[in-house]
């Protein structure tokens, strides 16, 4: 996620180079031999352009809608889990007593802390399991050179962690090695949370109230697991992202034919105008269509996705402090103005 105040000028370029000297190469090759070799009939009137123009421009309107409403669900997903997290922790400590359930059982405090610290720490675990599973790759994200290297060199940390030495601090060795060799480690882990608490109860350390209202919270965290799933798992229809961006390419190779035919009537010397006006307006319709394209996958851990490895030690950290503990890790430094 970019955090300044917006992208520069030079950034903005640079992003969307190709979208600029594609055309611009286009446009030129287009309007040389209309100067040169007086291929006059190379200019298209502006009509049958400008209705393909329009068509692309309502396809370009609903795909970036769809993609941005998938990157705002993402971190709608991630607010909900930093909710439900903080909540967790502190009522994890306080519906839990020695005599909650009219336990039987004498219960020291420090018992008690200890029990509180092992279902904080395995929250910790599951968001750590979590963040691992959404930052998976899958073949319809962004691949190639560039996106291996930026994730390599500026990336998100995911790719570069081993994710039993992540979760090693958090778990028992034996629940270590059983939530590694699930299908989904991060389900198996709230799972295992709602094991814990009807053990819980069972000792008489939790009232049924205090189980309920637990076992509720758990339900929330999964379905907000489920959600970010869903999004992870299931691409931005593919017939959407391709026809669109085939359009956007083909409406781009007919503008400069139109702009031969608008300054046409306006001299030899402004001619050449066609060049930089078919620029710009290709420039505008590829690079609408290039941002929709980088908002499809919010959890794939590009400069414009939810920072969610962020927010996970953001959100560890305030529950950390709610279980006592003094000795808290550093927030996740930002790379530039990315955050991930």
């Amino acid at each position: 996620m970019h955090t300044g105040r917006r992208y520069t000028t030079l950034q903005t370029l640079n992003w969307s180079r190709q979208q600029f000297l594609v055309p611009a190469a286009w446009a030129t090759i287009v309007t040389l031999p209309y100067v040169l070799l007086d291929w006059h009939w190379l200019a298209v009137p502006w009509v049958p352009i400008s209705v393909i123009g329009v068509a692309v421009a309502f396809y370009l309107g609903f795909k970036n809608k769809e993609s941005y409403d998938r990157l705002w669900e993402g971190r709608k997903i991630y607010g909900a889990i930093v909710n439900a997290s903080r909540t967790w922790a502190f009522s994890t400590r306080d519906l839990m007593a020695a005599d909650a359930g009219a336990s039987t059982e004498p219960i020291e405090p420090e018992e008690l802390a200890r029990i509180h610290g092992r279902l904080v720490h395995r929250h910790v675990a599951w968001m750590d399991a979590l963040r691992h599973q959404l930052r998976k790759p899958k073949p319809w994200e962004h691949h190639g050179p560039y996106f291996d290297s930026f994730r390599q060199k500026a990336g998100p940390v995911e790719g570069k962690e081993d994710v039993r030495e992540v979760l090693q601090p958090n778990l028992s060795s034996e629940e270590l090695g059983d939530v590694l060799a699930q299908i989904n480690p991060a389900a198996h882990l709230l799972a295992a949370q709602s094991a814990d608490l009807a053990s819980l109860r069972r000792r008489g350390l939790l009232d049924g109230f205090g189980h309920t209202f637990l076992q509720q919270l758990l339900e929330e965290l999964m379905t907000q697991q489920g959600r970010a799933e869903r999004i992870k798992n299931f691409p931005f229809p593919r017939q959407y992202a391709t026809v669109n961006t085939l359009f956007a390419w083909c409406f781009s190779c007919l503008v400069p034919f139109g702009m031969l035919h608008t300054f046409a009537g306006s001299g030899d010397q402004l001619i050449w105008l066609a060049i930089p006006f078919s620029t710009l307006v290709s420039w505008v319709f590829l690079t609408t269509d290039r941002i929709g394209d980088w908002s499809e996958n919010p959890f794939e851990g590009l400069a414009n996705d939810v920072p969610i490895t962020s927010m996970s030690r953001g959100i560890e950290r305030d529950i950390r402090q709610m279980a006592g503990e003094t000795e808290l890790p550093p927030p996740r430094e930002q790379q530039g103005d990315i955050q991930f």
